[in-house]
């Protein structure tokens, strides 16, 4: 038994009928080429999003209010006042693994300049918060420890902000702009960071002492939210106990009461993010997988109508010797390399999608090394269960009759 002979007759076989053989391929082009596609988008979204959420910093915690129980009717975290300057004031006394903090007050509304508004968001913070996430100041500077203290009219806006009120490439610092009617003199402008993931602008924003909105805008005596960055990310979860223990005790918390806070790390949110694109990604690559399943049923039955059209051909072999492994291998070859022919066109087509075609459609893409080495092995594996079938027919032919045959 000569395998290259084998070869030579298969590939004789496939060429002498190209159109059916290339509408063989048809179906695996477009199977592998999907499910490559359905992997690079899955994997690129789920790049993207890790990367969004690690310029927040991969060590920020967030401690936000927690649900309670009032008459017997759970509340709504948002509404809940559970977070007080005491508690500020204690993990700033008491932190060990925690490096900086900043509570936060946020209030929707309109800002004005001169003839022009624009909606945004004031957030009330300290001045850790800028290095806390990760932000730029492009010009001039951050408000310090002193306008805290002073609930001073004074905020940091972003490139969205500057663009509505002064005009692209204007230069904002030193004039003032009201929000909510209340007059707040620009200190300083943030980089720009651009859309986010989910589609949010984050340049639209604008940084005020926690103080000035506390007690100037939204005249509340609570925290909507606390954020903290650990010294590691390593340490996050040390740092998480610490302030568990430090706000169970300021919040006089009996022992075995449920905690009216909640702490989330980004760690945590990334992996639960990255658990969630894996499942869209499986259901994708699952209904994309389909096609292939498709593909494969297609090349059995071309490969039956082959074994029925060469009979005769069959017979002769036969008759001069060949065994039935041999014939059976014949056709197992071809159906190996019309799905190997196709799976390769398919792994080529399905790349250049990824790379060039679907990040021009504006979506994250990246195509992962091991899809394509499981695309090639899935394609030997529907090559030989789909060959099979037409190959044993083949093989269990009786030479007369297939002689016979016309």
């Amino acid at each position: 038994m000569n395998i290259l002979n084998l070869f030579k007759v298969s590939l004789r076989a496939i060429s002498s009928n190209k159109m059916r053989s290339f509408l063989s391929m048809l179906g695996i082009i477009i199977g592998v080429a999907a499910v490559i596609i359905m992997m690079a988008i899955g994997q690129g979204s789920k790049e993207s999003i890790r990367q969004e959420l690690s310029t927040m910093g991969t060590n920020l915690l967030t401690i936000r209010p927690g649900a309670d129980m009032r008459g017997g009717v759970r509340q709504d975290p948002s509404a809940m006042q559970t977070l007080k300057p005491n508690d500020y004031e204690t993990l700033m006394a008491e932190k060990k693994y925690v490096t900086k903090i900043s509570p936060e007050v946020n209030s929707a509304g309109q800002v004005i300049y001169g003839n022009n508004n624009t909606t945004t968001t004031a957030y009330g913070e300290a001045p850790d918060y800028i290095d806390i996430r990760q932000w730029v100041i492009e010009d001039g500077e951050c408000f310090s420890e002193e306008d805290v203290k002073k609930a001073a009219k004074v905020c940091v806006i972003g490139k969205t902000v500057v663009t509505e009120l002064f005009g692209e490439g204007a230069d904002p610092i030193g004039k003032t702009i009201r929000f909510k009617s209340i007059p707040l003199r620009v200190i300083g402008v943030l980089k720009s960071k651009g859309y986010n993931s989910w589609g949010m602008d984050q340049d639209n924003l604008i940084i005020v002492p926690y103080t000035c909105v506390m007690k100037r805008i939204a005249a509340q005596t609570w925290f909507s939210s606390i954020v903290c960055s650990a010294i590691t990310e390593e340490l996050s979860d040390q740092a998480i106990e610490e302030i568990t223990e430090i706000l169970r005790r300021t919040h006089k918390i009996k022992e075995g009461a449920v905690d009216d806070f909640t702490i989330r790390s980004q760690a945590e949110m990334m992996e639960t993010m990255s658990t969630t694109m894996d499942t869209v990604t499986l259901i994708l690559v699952v209904a994309a997988a389909f096609s292939l399943l498709v593909a494969g049923i297609g090349i059995m039955n071309i490969m039956l109508v082959s074994v029925t059209e060469r009979t005769k051909e069959i017979g002769l072999r036969m008759a001069v010797g060949a065994t039935g492994m041999v014939i059976s291998l014949q056709f197992l070859i071809e159906s190996v390399l019309i799905s190997l022919t196709g799976g390769l066109l398919g792994i080529v087509l399905g790349c250049c999608v990824s790379e060039f075609l679907v990040p021009a459609m504006g979506m994250p893409s990246s195509v992962p090394a091991w899809s394509i080495f499981v695309s090639f092995g899935v394609c030997v594996v529907i090559g030989v269960l789909f060959g099979y079938i037409p190959a044993r027919k083949a093989a269990n032919m009786d030479p007369i009759d297939a002689i016979r045959h016309e």
